[in-house]
């Protein structure tokens, strides 16, 4: 499992960088490669520690994502978020470095690394607590799936997309484009809150226990907001 876990590891490294770098039209940006390596040091330190104490969220999360028992919403939810996500990096390093549209000041860009932190922190937490947390909305019968209210679900009922959020509205600030934040805001977060919508359906009538969850837990993604 860690072979597997470094080997996809590396291939997202070298997959990522060549769209950063080709896009950026350079490997002289010092954003482009704190952005991969905080995403993959993250990444990787999260994964190990799966695959000591959870092996088979692992084993789960480091699966396709099209998977039998998956949602035909989340298989069009899911292709739609990845080739958007792919587009956006590129897009960024075009606003960031190659045409320079952007101009994000250097206090700014320390803060998108530290929301890139606390983002991964709270995926990392989430997974910690919920051995359920696939990255694809299906029921896992086999697996005596449970309703999970420890750790962030106790605040918010979805906190990896939570997470998420935090994650791609500080990697913006980090790369240096404003474009890549405004994506964020008109793009993935429409995107993120629909899927939770319809995954919660998904839960309410498949999952036992989960509308008495959500009555407890009022909030999907920001506390105090929705």
């Amino acid at each position: 499992m860690k072979f597997r876990l470094v080997g996809q590891a590396v291939a997202w490294f070298l997959f990522t960088a060549a769209l950063l770098f080709v896009a950026a039209g350079t490997d002289r940006w010092a954003a482009g490669w704190s952005y991969l390596i905080l995403t993959g040091l993250c990444g990787l330190g999260s994964g190990l520690w799966l695959a000591r104490f959870d092996p088979e969220l692992l084993h789960q999360r480091l699966a396709s994502p099209l998977q039998p028992g998956q949602t035909a919403f989340d298989k069009v939810i899911l292709a739609i978020f990845l080739l958007l996500y792919h587009a956006w990096l590129a897009f960024m390093a075009l606003d960031a470095v190659r045409f320079a549209w952007s101009h994000v000041p250097y206090r700014l860009r320390a803060a998108g690394a530290i929301l890139m932190l606390i983002g991964n922190g709270v995926v990392f937490l989430a997974c910690r607590a919920n051995t359920f947390a696939a990255p694809v909305v299906k029921i896992q019968f086999e697996r005596g799936q449970q309703v999970v209210e420890a750790g962030p679900y106790a605040v918010v009922r979805h906190p990896i997309y939570a997470g998420n959020l935090i994650l791609m509205t500080g990697a913006p600030l980090l790369l240096g484009s404003w474009g890549g934040l405004a994506a964020t805001i008109a793009l993935f977060a429409p995107l993120l809150a629909l899927r939770a919508i319809l995954e919660e359906r998904a839960l309410s009538q498949g999952l036992e226990g989960y509308l008495r969850y959500a009555m407890r837990v009022r909030y999907r993604l920001i506390p105090g907001i929705w």
